[in-house]
């Protein structure tokens, strides 16, 4: 479903039978689809009047149905059944359809890629949506007074948009709702809805800060903006531009291990995602804990001595883990106690303790300051989205002729996240006949827009390490630089900026106008 009044009907509606939602992304086809229901469990699908998604949702409907075994899934189209609900009675439900819900029970399900692996189900328990419910009452909600109102243009399936908008409702306040993220529709929006706060991930403010110039560019009640990637070099140049007054960054996963704050009004706390003053230093000193990592394999580096975890100084920086004083405190993914049980790691300081791992690398300077400084792992971010390598890695290798699917993240010149790339290594057999463009036809296919490489780069072999699992750090240390891509390899990128129908080889020439912005993906 599309953000909607609807959307938050539905939601409420659900929680009023004991019953929690599974947030999918409206995006996903195939396979990915397919596996977002079977992790939920979900026996009813509901879809709102978009046809892109109820045409995937037809597309796929077969391999949907037979995903939830033992159990009958039902789909429903919202405007078929508008009418039956409007003649519908109005009634408060029995509270017995709620007495058996408890505070670890889910008030939804997100999806999330994880560090590893295909899309996972983080459960937002309902103690912490309590929580965010209680905000306004316990002074933690950012958006205090009557006149407030709060614009979400987010995806509600993500939990930027979906939380923050339900603990906006649950605290009281007005939330003004668009369907979609538009540049061309945004301030408009803004202006006709008197919102004075708005949420964001950081592409957001680049693409509004992109727009050309407007006399109407301070014109609205905008005085806070709310989210989450804010980039350093956008973060001043939209504040002055729009007249914004604070930018309250946030950090925080779908998991909701690590959380932090940073209510931005100057220039002293500008660019950081989070600020921990002297008392949360002191309380946070052993929950908070950056540690090294082992470049090549990921896992977290140990002291050969004493076998516990190398603490690194919070100015350098490193994962950041999360102490866990019990391992309850980490809900875990959704029917995956394999998939949770990696996120736990075990005898880290001492014998017998427990730290959940964030994948996610940051330091803290000595005013407190916290800086995001890189998301480690397999997943990457591109275009607001986290791509699983995994994933995409397993649709490529399944295209005739691909031996192998190498899949990670290249940071570009003039770009935020990381664009999608896929080392291949063809059966030499087809190699001079490999169709390109029936290849990203599959990829297309199969996968979400954002997830499709846009790059491609054909390896003479397999990239493993010593012990056969696939090797990315050089790859990506590389990127697609025609000076330090290796000998023999080829690389390949979409035609027309990334909108074309093929994979067409990439210059010195494209590098360079990638350089100096003649080219945007």
């Amino acid at each position: 479903m599309l953000n909607s009044a609807e959307f938050v009907f539905a939601w409420i509606g659900l929680w009023a039978v004991g019953a929690a939602p599974a947030m999918v992304n409206y995006h996903l086809r195939g396979d990915a689809l397919v596996h977002c229901l079977r992790v939920s469990g979900a026996r009813l699908v509901v879809v709102d009047g978009d046809e892109a998604a109820w045409g995937g949702v037809e597309e796929d409907r077969g391999g949907m149905e037979a995903g939830v075994k033992g159990e009958k899934v039902r789909f429903v189209r919202l405007g078929g059944v508008k009418g039956e609900i409007r003649g519908m009675g109005t009634e408060r439900l029995p509270d017995e359809l709620r007495n058996g819900v408890k505070g670890t029970d889910p008030m939804a399900l997100f999806y999330t890629s994880g560090t590893t692996g295909r899309p996972k189900g983080c459960v937002l328990p309902v103690v912490a949506a309590f929580g965010h419910g209680y905000g306004s009452v316990a002074g933690t909600n950012p958006v205090q007074g009557g006149d407030q109102r709060y614009y979400v243009c987010m995806p509600y399936y993500h939990g930027t948009g979906g939380i923050n908008v339900m603990a906006q409702l649950m605290s009281g306040n007005t939330v003004c709702v668009a369907p979609k993220f538009s540049v061309s529709n945004f301030w408009r929006d803004v202006r006709d809805s008197r919102a004075t706060w708005f949420v964001y991930v950081g592409e957001t403010l680049r693409y509004l800060l992109a727009a050309p110039p407007s006399p109407l560019d301070r014109q609205h009640h905008v005085h806070s903006v709310h989210g989450n990637g804010l980039r350093p070099d956008v973060w001043q140049r939209f504040r002055e531009r729009f007249g914004i007054s604070q930018v309250f960054e946030f950090f925080n996963s779908a998991e909701g291990m690590l959380a932090l704050n940073n209510p931005s009004l100057n220039d002293f706390t500008a660019h950081a995602v989070g600020h921990h003053g002297f008392l949360q230093r002191w309380k946070y000193h052993k929950y908070y804990v950056p540690v090294a990592v082992d470049a090549e394999t990921g896992d977290i580096a140990r002291d050969p001595k004493t076998g516990f975890a190398c603490r690194m100084p919070y100015e350098v920086g490193g994962e950041i883990l999360v102490r866990l004083p019990f391992e309850r405190h980490f809900p875990g993914y959704w029917g995956d106690p394999e998939a949770s049980e990696k996120k736990i790691v075990r005898d880290v300081f001492q014998k017998g303790d427990s730290y959940y791992r964030s994948g996610d690398a940051l330091r803290r300077d000595r005013e407190g300051r916290w800086f995001f400084l890189d998301r480690l792992g397999d997943t990457f971010r591109w275009k607001g989205e986290n791509v699983s390598t995994a994933e995409v890695s397993e649709v490529l290798g399944r295209y005739p002729g691909v031996l192998e699917a190498n899949v990670y993240g290249v940071q570009l010149p003039g770009h935020d996240g990381k664009a999608g790339a896929a080392a291949i290594h063809i059966d030499p057999g087809v190699k001079d006949v490999f169709d390109h463009q029936d290849f990203l036809r599959h990829a297309r296919t199969h996968l979400p827009r954002y997830a499709v490489p846009l790059f491609l780069r054909h390896v003479q072999a397999p990239s493993a390490t010593h012990n056969n699992k696939q090797n990315k750090m050089p790859l990506k240390q590389e990127g697609v630089d025609p000076d330090k891509v290796g000998a023999g390899d080829k690389v390949f990128w979409i035609e027309r900026h990334g909108k074309g129908a093929s994979y067409i080889p990439f210059t010195r020439q494209d590098w360079g106008d990638l350089h100096v912005g003649k080219a945007k993906l």
